[in-house]
């Protein structure tokens, strides 16, 4: 694990205890999201993918990566 930060999330009106880790590695490039299959979590890859981008960075192109 490369980097593991406590952080919140909101539910409802209802702040919630989250962590968020992070885990570089070589190989194949590939994005993975894990938690509750809900709308929200599906939604936070297209939102982290452009973090990345509006951050300067180059997101790796990668089968498992949303388009």
């Amino acid at each position: 694990m490369l980097a593991r930060v406590a952080t919140f999330a909101i539910d409802g009106i209802d702040p919630r205890h989250v962590w968020v880790e992070v885990d570089i590695r070589s190989g194949l490039p590939a994005f993975t999201i894990v938690g509750l299959a809900d709308t929200a979590v599906r939604e936070a890859r297209e939102r982290i993918q452009t973090a990345v981008l509006n951050s300067g960075y180059e997101f790796p192109e990668c089968g498992s990566c949303p388009n």
